[in-house]
Order: structure tokens, then sequence, then C-alpha cells
């Protein structure tokens, strides 16, 4: 039998460490399309930060790790996969065999169709590589536009102000920063948070045009307003990698669709991570969830099945914690709301703390969270175990700081005072 990963990240070496451990004789190739060891993405922030040396991203220290687990590391791209042979056509040249295969391709940054953007000092920042050319010019005072205000920017956001960069942020036509993790409320308390700490946020319009000029890089909005910086990063989403799958009949919608067993509509061939389209637990829909810990379990699922165990995944857990300058924040699983539900809220402006808790049926079904981190793993258990809140509900919608107790009662039917 023979085991191929395309995709080094999180869920391919989670995968290739469980097809070891489970098809012990059993090839195992894992194909990684940079250059180096496998690492995680999410920690570059750190690294470019200074926070860690660029080993500290390496998802296994130790040297020779994968030669050691019997896994063949082969640094290549692939350019087409076809069922019909079970073969990959890699871009290196030549072909590779496989019985079964994973998809564990994540993303890449999108790019916005904006004239100027291949003019220098304009980069992304989402691979070592990015983040080698980034902090090359990087120095206090530098003039860095940071286009995009999502989830991701704002990762990035922190560390460019801890570098020292003046730093001015670009949310696009929203208007809102994290809009995908977080409501409006939120969005603002973290916007203010980060002008109180020094940063520019521009609030209207798209950008336009980058032109170089004398005193440095412009970029001009759609809305007419401009900025100028000596590096701008580009972050404005990210698109799954799935265009190698052209031709293969494997099934694509906003990622790889995927059954309850992690296995694509094509035999064989199963997908994982960032790229995959999975079970949702919170909506019972198949949706694309980019966070390490799904890609971590993505991985070991598919891994699993891949070696003859069938195994379920039970579906991911929508949530997003995010620190932005020193303040945290979270979103969980349908934060936005069900139709017919209802909603509980607590505003402190002044203190940057917010709690937005989403509930139908009686049960917590999503919140969004700022500065109010004693409350996450709360959250979390209540939305994952579904436990229906009776007579607790009463109390919370009173008393939202008792959302502890209400868990733990909840938890072992006890009921409210």
């Amino acid at each position: 039998m023979r085991h191929v990963i395309i995709g080094a990240g999180p869920a391919g070496v989670v995968a290739a460490e469980t097809l070891r451990q489970h098809d012990p004789a059993a090839r195992v190739t894992l194909i990684c399309g940079e250059a180096g060891p496998p690492y995680a993405r999410m920690a570059i922030p750190y690294a470019m930060a200074g926070k860690i040396q660029e080993p500290g991203t390496w998802l296994r220290q130790r040297d020779g790790y994968y030669d050691s687990l019997g896994v063949d590391l082969l640094h290549d791209r692939v350019k087409a996969v076809d069922p019909a042979t079970r073969t990959l056509s890699l871009a290196e040249g030549g072909a590779l065999s496989y019985d079964r295969l994973l998809i564990a391709t994540g993303s890449s940054p999108a790019r916005p169709d904006v004239p100027g953007l291949d003019l220098p000092g304009v980069h992304a920042c989402w691979t070592l590589e990015d983040m080698r050319e980034v902090s090359a010019q990087l120095k206090p005072g530098t003039r860095v536009l940071l286009l995009g205000a999502g989830f991701i920017s704002c990762i990035i956001l922190q560390s460019l102000v801890q570098r020292g960069a003046q730093l001015t942020v670009s949310c696009g036509s929203s208007g809102r920063m994290v809009r995908s993790m977080m409501d409006e409320t939120a969005g603002g308390m973290i916007m203010r948070w980060c002008r109180a700490k020094g940063v520019r946020v521009l609030t209207a319009g798209r950008p336009k045009l980058i032109t170089q000029e004398a005193s440095g890089l412009r970029v001009t909005l759609d809305s007419g307003e401009s900025a100028e910086a000596d590096l701008v990063i580009v972050g404005t989403g990210v698109r799954t990698n799935t265009g190698f799958l052209a031709g293969s009949g494997v099934a694509v919608d906003e990622g790889v669709v995927v059954d309850p067993f992690l296995q694509t509509n094509v035999a064989g061939i199963y997908a994982a991570g960032d790229v995959a389209q999975g079970l949702n637990q919170c909506t019972g829909l198949t949706e694309v969830h980019a966070i390490q810990p799904t890609a971590v379990e993505h991985g070991r699922v598919a891994a699993l099945n891949m070696a003859g165990k069938p195994t379920p995944y039970m579906g991911s857990l929508s949530m997003n914690t995010l620190e932005t300058l020193g303040l945290i924040s979270c979103s969980f699983g349908l934060w936005a709301g069900k139709a017919g539900g209802e909603q509980i809220r607590v505003v402190d402006e002044a203190r940057f703390r917010y709690l937005r808790l989403e509930i139908f049926d009686e049960r917590l079904v999503g919140a969004n969270t700022v500065g109010m981190t004693n409350e996450i793993g709360v959250i979390r258990g209540l939305i994952q175990t579904k436990v229906k809140l009776g007579s607790w509900l009463e109390r919370l919608r009173r008393d939202p700081s008792r959302l502890a107790e209400a868990y733990v009662a909840c938890t072992q039917g006890v009921a409210a005072e």
C-alpha cells in the first residue's frame, strides 16, 4: 500500500504520523511544496515579531524526524491528479503513483485586481519566504500599509507593531475589522483599541491603484482617500489550493468536498485541513474551516480511514481566538445568531469588554467575546455539549456573568436558584 499526502502543513504531517502508526507496512510519501522542513503557518507572525527563531515554526523540531518515522519527504509540487491511473504529475518532472491519496494543500492569499500589485515593496505575508522578505525591510519607523483587516491581517498587524512599524490598516469596502468573525460592536471595539495604540485605520473604500512615487508607495482607494507607505502588505483574504485538481473529477466547491469519512467523491482520494469542505457541527453543513485544530483532527481522521479503520469525522466547531495588540477576542459557532433564536449581550465600551450569547432552543449556539478570556472554555463546552440551559436561561438573561455556573449546573443536571 502506498499513501501519498499532498501538503505538509499540520493536516499533512499529522496524517503521515497517523498512517505510520496504523499502517506500519505501508509506504508513506509527504509532498512539501516549499523548501525546508514542514512548518506551521500560524507561527509566522511570532517569528516576524522576533518572539521565536525560524526553526521555532517547524512542526517537528528533531533533525531527521521524517526519516526516523519512515516517511518519504518529497519537496515538489503537484501539477495534476489522474485517478484513472492513480498517478500524480509533478512540477519538477515525472510521475508518482498512489493507492490512497490525501489532499492537504491548504490555501493561498487571494490577489485583488489592483494595478501596481507587482511593484517592489508590495508583498503577501503567507510563507516563510514572504516573512524573510518583509522582515528584511522592516525597521522602527517603517511606514507599512496593511490591505485588509480580516483574521489573518489582524494577526500580522500585531507583529508589525511589535517591530516598530508606523502602521496604517485599510479595512476595505465593509469599513469593519474582522467582519467574518465579529459583529459590528466587537469589530468596533477592536478598531478603537488599534487606534488608541497608534494604528491608523482607514474605513472607506477598496484599494484602486498602487503607484511608486519619490516619497514611496502610494495606495489610492476607490473612495478617493490615499496613504503613503514604504511597504505594502496584502492581506485581503485567501482561496483554497485546488487548481491542480482540474480535470481530475474531484468535486470542488469552496474547497474539496468530502463525505463524513473525509473521502472525496473519487474513491481512494481524501482531503483534510484548510482545503477541505467538511462538516460544521454547529450548522450541519459542509464548510471550509481554516483553523489549525480542525486541520489536525482532519489529518488524523482522514489517515485512519485511509489505513482501513473506518472513523467518521464528528464535525468542527467554528472557533477563532485573536490577539490584537493585547486585546483578546473570540468568536464561536453561530455567532451571528440563528433565525428564531434570542440574544443576550453585555457591553462595556470604556473597558473594551463585550459578551454576546446566541441562544436557540434553550441551547448556546454561538458567541462573540472581547476582553473576556475566562469565558472561553465555558462557551466552547456549552456549544459542543449542546446541553439545554433550562431554568438557567432566565438566570443568564438577568446576569450573564453566571455563565460558568450555568455550565457546571447544566452539565451536572442542577437547577437554577
